[in-house]
């Protein structure tokens, strides 16, 4: 996604726009897009503002800071818990692999089970 125009070239959009210029002038001017005029001119005349919406960010995390918090100290007290049973045990509303792309995030890492390997002599 492109960043928003800047609030100095709105306001030369809605500047020409009132002086009676069409969009399509407009835009030839300042080398915008003919959408960008419709869209600030439309905004502008709706809501009296120019101020670019905001940017949310995406999407929201399932797991509240509350419940990672939650997480980071089950972790310490039982370091070799498995993802499975962190999910489980607290109830989590997120997979395995969210989960634990959050804990490396975080800083923690993970050990591989050297246990499950099958041993041939």
């Amino acid at each position: 996604m492109a960043k928003p125009l800047s609030n100095d070239v709105r306001k030369i959009i809605i500047k020409h726009k009132e002086s009676g210029k069409s969009h399509q002038e407009v835009a030839n001017m300042l080398l915008i897009s003919l959408n960008a005029v419709y869209t600030i001119w439309r905004k502008y005349k709706e809501t009296g503002s120019y101020e670019p919406c905001p940017q949310n960010g995406g999407r929201k995390p399932k797991v509240s800071d509350e419940q990672m918090e939650e997480v980071f100290k089950k972790v310490k007290e039982q370091p070799d818990i498995t993802l499975e049973e962190l999910i489980e045990e607290l109830e989590l509303p997120i997979k395995k692999s969210a989960l634990s792309l959050r804990l490396i995030k975080a800083g923690y890492t993970f050990k591989k089970n050297t246990t499950s390997r099958s041993t041939t002599t």
